[in-house]
C-alpha cells in the first residue's frame, strides 16, 4: 500500500516546508523509493497564476500546463518527481469542484457542509497521486496550524489516517525554535503550543522538525519529547544552513531523519543512502573557483522569490561552471533614471525574465539596447525575449513605433501581438499558453550547440507571441530565428548573430533546471559571462563566444 506523509507547519509560516518536503522526497528517492509530491494551498483562489508577484512569488508552472505554488520548484529541483495539475490543490480548486457537483445533483439533495464534502473533496485530491508504482506520497499542507483557512485541510488529514491506517500515514511538523538574543536562549513554548493545537485537531505528530538559528542540545531535545509527547529520536534539529539550500537534506540525514520515515512506515528500501553526487555539489558550491557578475533586469525585483527559480538556475549553471554567481539585482525603472551603463557597466552577463503589464518595459529595452551594443552576452525569457524583439526593431529595423500589443494597442508596427487563440479570451486564470511545448532549434545557432540537440520540449507562461509578419525583416538585417515551434510556427528563440551571445527564448528554461543538472541555456550563458569576464581583464573586446570551445573550468 501506497504510504502518506502529511508535513505541517507551526508558530509562523515561511519556515521552509517546501524545503524540507523537498528535502525528504530526495532522500527518499536516494534509498531506491519512488515518491510523488502534493502541495494542499488554503487560499481560496484557484490557482496562483493571477495574484500578484509581491504576494505569492512566482507561478510555477508543470509540463501539463498547471500554474502552481513555488514549492513546487523545490520538489522538482530536489527530486526526479514528475509534477501535474494533481500536485497542487487550493481551497478554490476545492471548493470549486464541490459547487460543480453540487449544481449537478451529485449529492442528492444532501445539505453540504464542509464535514463530510469538502473534507472529502479533500481526501479525493490527496488520493488523486496514488498508484500502485508509488511508494510514498508526501504532502505538504501551507499556511500555519492556528489559521482558520487551515482547518479543513487538518480535519482531512485526520480523517484520512484513520481510513487508510494509521500504519500507513505518518505525521511531520515543522515548527521554530526562536533564539533570544538577550538570555542567549532558544525557547521550546511555540512549538509546544503548536504542537498542543494539532493534538487538539486530533493529529499526533510522529516526527518533529525544528527549524532553530543556533542549534539545540540533548537536553532541550529531551524537553521537546517530553512536552510535545515525541520519541526524543524523532526530533529533528534542521538548523539554518550557512552555504546552500541543497545542504539540508545532507543535514537531515546525519540525524537519521530517513531511517526514521523507513522505520515508522516499515518500508523496504532497495538500497543504501548513498549522497555522493549531492555531496560533490555541495563541494562545488562552498568552493567556487571564481566568480561571475550576472545582472537580472525586472520589475519585481524587491522579492526574492518572484524571481525564484531564475535565481536558482543561475547558481546551478554557477555549480556545473564552478564559479559563484555575483549577483545583481536591478529594478528596470532605474534603468531609465539613472541610465543603463551606471547600473550594467560591471556586470559580465545580463538576464531580463518574464513579467507582465507595461510597467518597467522601457527600462528593460534600454538594457537589452546596452547588451546589445556593448556586446555583453545577453540571455532574454519570455517578456526579455520580446522586449529584445521590439528594442532590435527600433535601433536596428528603424521601426520607432514598433512595441507589443500587450503595452499599445495601437502601434504602427506591433513586432510581439497576442496570440490567435487568446483573441476571444476574458478570462485571467489558466488560460495562457501553458505547460511543454516543442522547439525546433535551427542547425548551428548558439540554442543547437547549447542543447546539444535538435528538437527541444520546454514550458510556456505566455498570451504574446513574435509576429511572423516581420519575421523576413528580422533575419534580413542579422537576427536568428533559431527556435520554431513544428506544430503552429511560432518563434520560440531569437538570437542575434554578430554578438559574442545573445539569445531570448519564449519559453522559461528555469523550470527545468537541477542543481546536479543545469538547464543547458542557463550553463551557455554562464560560461559565455565567463569569456567576458577573462576578455575584460585582458584587455580583449566583446568577440563572439562559440560554446563548443569553451572549456569547462
Amino acid at each position: 500500500m501506497t504510504k502518506h506523509i502529511f508535513v505541517t507547519g507551526g508558530v509562523v509560516s515561511s519556515l521552509g516546508k517546501g524545503i524540507t518536503c523537498a528535502a525528504v522526497g530526495m532522500l527518499l528517492e536516494n534509498r531506491g523509493l519512488k515518491i510523488a509530491l502534493q502541495k494542499l494551498d488554503p487560499y481560496i483562489n484557484v490557482d496562483p497564476g493571477t495574484m500578484s508577484p509581491y504576494q505569492h512569488g512566482e507561478v510555477y508552472v508543470t509540463e501539463d500546463g498547471a500554474e502552481t505554488d513555488l514549492d513546487l520548484g523545490h520538489y522538482e529541483r530536489f527530486t526526479d518527481a514528475v509534477l501535474s495539475k494533481d500536485c497542487n490543490y487550493t481551497t478554490g480548486k476545492i471548493y470549486r469542484e464541490v459547487i460543480r457537483k453540487e449544481r449537478a445533483g451529485d449529492y442528492l439533495g444532501s445539505t453540504v457542509q464542509v464535514v463530510p464534502h469538502i473534507t472529502d473533496e479533500i481526501k479525493a485530491a490527496i488520493r488523486s497521486l496514488d498508484d500502485d508504482a508509488t511508494d510514498v506520497i508526501i504532502t505538504e499542507l501551507g499556511g500555519t496550524v492556528g489559521d482558520i483557512e487551515s482547518l479543513p485541510f487538518l480535519e482531512a488529514i485526520r480523517q484520512f489516517a484513520l481510513e487508510v491506517g494509521r500504519a500507513n500515514v505518518l505525521f511531520i511538523h515543522l515548527t521554530l525554535l526562536p533564539y533570544l538574543r538577550a538570555s542567549g536562549e532558544a525557547k521550546t513554548k511555540p512549538t509546544q503550543h503548536s504542537v498542543a493545537k494539532l493534538r487538539e485537531i486530533g493529529i499526533q505528530p510522529d516526527i518533529l522538525i525544528c527549524r532553530s538559528e543556533q542549534g539545540f542540545d540533548e537536553g532541550m531535545r529531551a524537553k521537546i519529547s517530553l512536552f510535545c509527547n515525541v520519541e526524543k529520536d524523532a526530533v529533528i534539529d534542521e538548523m539554518d544552513v550557512e552555504h546552500t539550500i541543497y545542504q539540508v537534506p545532507v543535514e537531515l540525514a546525519e540525524q537519521g531523519l530517513d531511517d526514521q520515515i523507513i522505520s515508522r512506515l516499515r518500508l523496504e528500501t532497495p538500497k543504501p543512502l548513498d549522497l555522493t553526487a549531492w555531496n560533490a555539489m555541495i563541494e562545488r558550491v562552498k568552493s567556487p573557483k571564481g566568480s561571475v557578475r550576472i545582472a537580472v533586469v525586472g520589475k519585481y525585483i524587491e522579492l526574492h522569490d518572484a524571481y525564484k527559480s531564475i535565481y536558482e538556475s543561475l547558481d546551478h549553471a554557477g555549480i556545473a561552471n564552478e564559479v559563484a554567481i555575483d549577483l545583481v539585482k536591478v529594478q528596470a525603472e532605474d534603468v531609465v533614471d539613472r541610465g543603463a551603463a551606471a547600473l550594467l557597466g560591471d556586470v559580465d552577463g545580463i538576464l531580463v525574465p518574464g513579467g507582465f503589464g507595461d510597467r518597467g518595459i522601457e527600462g528593460k529595452i534600454l538594457a537589452v539596447r546596452y547588451a546589445r551594443e556593448q556586446g555583453v552576452p545577453y540571455f532574454g525569457i519570455c517578456l526579455g525575449m520580446q522586449v529584445a524583439v521590439i528594442e532590435f526593431a527600433r535601433s536596428v529595423l528603424g521601426l520607432e513605433d514598433a512595441n507589443s500589443t500587450e503595452m499599445d494597442l495601437v502601434t504602427r508596427d506591433p513586432v510581439i501581438s497576442l496570440l490567435d487563440e487568446q483573441q476571444q479570451i476574458t478570462d485571467k486564470g489558466g488560460t495562457m499558453r501553458l505547460g511543454g511545448y516543442k522547439c525546433r532549434l535551427g542547425e548551428g545557432t548558439r540554442a543547437a550547440d547549447a542543447y546539444g540537440r535538435a528538437e527541444v520540449v520546454e514550458r510556456h507562461r505566455h498570451r504574446y507571441e513574435f509576429n511572423n509578419a516581420y519575421r523576413q525583416r528580422f533575419e534580413e538585417n542579422g537576427a536568428v530565428i533559431a527556435g520554431v515551434n513544428p506544430d503552429r510556427d511560432l518563434v520560440e528563440i531569437v538570437e542575434i548573430a554578430d554578438h559574442p551571445w545573445f539569445v531570448g527564448v519564449q519559453f522559461h528554461p528555469e523550470f527545468k533546471s537541477k542543481p546536479i543538472a543545469e538547464h543547458p541555456l542557463f550553463g551557455a550563458f554562464v560560461r559565455a559571462a565567463m569569456h567576458r569576464r577573462d576578455a575584460e581583464k585582458n584587455g580583449a573586446g566583446g568577440e563572439a563566444v562559440n560554446d563548443e570551445r569553451l572549456e569547462r573550468v
